[in-house]
């Protein structure tokens, strides 16, 4: 289930929001249901909050070793142009 971001319509207006959605707070949702309108604390508008992708990192390049071991097919170009499988 993907993780959704919501924060409070009016943050800055008192009585407007809670300690909760004036902040903005997380929230797991399946898919296909529709976005979350109130807050479940206060029952006020919220609004979905556009949040970063993660992506994995990658660290290194991986080695012929490694990808073999993976089970990837390493091949390496000639000098005819031609590949040949390591």
């Amino acid at each position: 289930m993907p993780l959704y971001e919501y924060i409070s319509e009016n943050p800055g207006v008192a009585g407007e929001s809670c300690r909760m959605c004036s902040k903005g707070f997380e929230l797991r949702r399946p898919v296909d249901r529709a976005p979350l309108e109130k807050c479940p604390l206060c029952r006020h508008p919220v609004k979905k909050v556009i949040s970063r992708v993660n992506t994995p990192s990658i660290t290194k390049p991986m080695s012929k070793i490694d990808a073999k071991k993976a089970g990837f097919t390493v091949l390496e170009k000639r000098i005819d142009g031609n590949y040949e499988k390591l």
